[in-house]
């Protein structure tokens, strides 16, 4: 079985629990943020949101420089708005990990800022560590804010005290 095949079931099940979180996001609550040196709501949100792109990224190409490059960050105006925007960049990291052969994984990625490595290694590690290990760590935080809200926080890895998956 090739990897992608075991990649893409995982990933299937990380994005499903990244959109239901992304469904709940309170629009009318942007500024918040649980400390001073923590992003605010309405910039963590979209950057999960946008993720996927990145995903894309490290599959597609052989390194990136964020200092070279012209993205520009989602905007928050709706949960609806949040969960398109990852939908649309789902579909395509997952159809490029699709075409992905086990050679992609031991191919070098970097990741670099104004000349200076942040990452450098295979694209397996860039891909885990980098993209979805970051996504789910994003999302983390993401529950967290949601709690803080009074908003119900959704099952991830087995039942939440507002969600119990049937349990």
């Amino acid at each position: 079985m090739p990897i992608c095949d075991f990649l893409l079931l995982e990933l299937d099940q990380e994005f499903k629990k990244t959109r239901t979180t992304l469904e709940r996001i309170p629009a009318d609550k942007k500024d918040f943020a649980p400390h001073a040196k923590s992003m605010p709501l309405g910039k963590l949100a979209p950057h999960v949101a946008q993720l996927p792109v990145f995903g894309l990224t490290v599959l597609t190409t052989p390194e990136l420089d964020f200092s070279k490059g012209s993205f520009k960050p989602l905007q928050f105006e709706s949960a609806a708005q949040l969960v398109q925007a990852f939908d649309e960049g789902a579909a395509k990291v997952r159809s490029a990990l699709q075409a992905a052969s086990d050679e992609t994984w031991q191919q070098n990625w970097k990741l670099s800022f104004q000349g200076k490595t942040v990452f450098e290694g295979n694209r397996f590690l860039a891909y885990r560590g980098m993209f979805l290990n970051h996504l789910i760590h994003h999302r983390a935080q993401l529950g967290v804010y949601l709690r803080l809200n009074g908003k119900p926080v959704p099952a991830t890895y087995g039942p939440s005290a507002d969600d119990t998956m049937g349990f």
